[in-house]
């Protein structure tokens, strides 16, 4: 291949690879293609560019690449420190595998370089059919704590509660969305819940009223599930609407033989974004940690009036 050959190769895929990027990110276009086909393919492109001599080197050249691409979401304004930070785990290692790929064939002369990278465009186009089609499943989230307070006590608290403290938690202050306070107008099925996160309120009409046991209720109204870290003062990515999503929640309060109450919180949520196992793991962890603010906060609010 001559020079003039691979620049001109190399600015094509080049472009298809960062337009790519920018229309799944404006059309908020979260899935498989984004995730896992696109790390993939910088990564064997940025194994083309480097001309490694071993396949570690290619496996290295791909990780760079993937770095240097997700640098560049943040310069310009795309995307936030926290979700490129949770991202990286899923896109170096597959970056180090498309570098790999593109290393593989150079080597044994079956494909051009070039050819080997276009090769990867059929698995770039069937998970972008997927991404287009598919349908978010509803997890679940079940947290639970042992008050020593009669479940009488603890009602009152899991229907409304006042001001937490602002948090201490390391992972709160990176921009993560958490509660503060929670309000209700009216009482008994019907009623409307407004439990106030640092990002607006959750708007939760309640289902079930079966004092002092059972608070259930639907979530008609998501506020953004985080604040992003930007060098820019505003930046509103379309996965911070819309994606992770709140369904339905749940308080159920039981009484212990030694006249405590076991207080176990429930979410059933949807989160837009794919390879689904991978995201599922990031939900799971931030939901639950949002459950036990709250539980601790209930549980020193009917212990201290022991």
């Amino acid at each position: 291949m001559t020079s003039a050959q691979r620049v001109m190769i190399g600015s094509v895929i080049g472009m298809i690879l960062v337009g790519l990027g920018l229309w799944m990110i404006r059309t908020g276009t979260y899935g498989l293609t984004l995730f896992v086909a696109l790390p993939i393919a910088v990564g064997a492109f940025g194994s083309w560019v480097m001309k490694p001599k071993t396949a570690a080197k290619a496996a290295i050249a791909g990780m760079v690449a993937n770095l240097i691409a997700s640098l560049a979401f943040l310069a310009f304004g795309l995307e936030g420190i926290l979700c490129i930070a949770m991202a990286l785990p899923l896109a170096v290692p597959l970056g180090a595998f498309g570098g790999w790929l593109a290393y593989g064939p150079t080597r044994k002369r079956t494909l051009a370089s070039g050819t080997a990278m276009l090769a990867l465009l059929p698995l770039g186009v069937g998970m972008l059919g997927f991404d287009r089609t598919a349908k978010p499943d509803v997890f679940q989230v079940r947290s639970s704590i042992e008050i020593a307070a009669p479940p009488e006590r603890v009602w009152k608290h899991v229907v409304t509660f006042s001001e937490l403290p602002p948090p201490e938690e390391w992972y709160f202050k990176t921009g993560i969305a958490y509660p503060m306070r929670a309000r209700i107008d009216g009482s008994g099925p019907g009623a409307v819940r407004y439990c106030e996160f640092s990002t607006g309120p959750f708007v939760e009409p309640i289902q079930v009223w079966d004092e002092p046991r059972l608070l259930r209720f639907t979530v008609t109204q998501n506020p953004a599930p985080m604040n992003e870290w930007s060098p820019y003062v505003h930046i509103m990515p379309r996965h911070l609407h819309g994606y992770l999503i709140s369904k339905q929640g749940q308080f159920l309060l039981t009484p212990l033989p030694n006249g405590h109450t076991l207080l176990e919180g429930t979410t059933w949520y949807q989160h837009g974004l794919w390879p689904e196992a991978y995201w599922t793991v990031w939900s799971q962890a931030i939901i639950h940690r949002i459950h036990m603010r709250v539980l601790n906060h209930i549980k020193n609010l009917s212990e201290s009036e022991g």
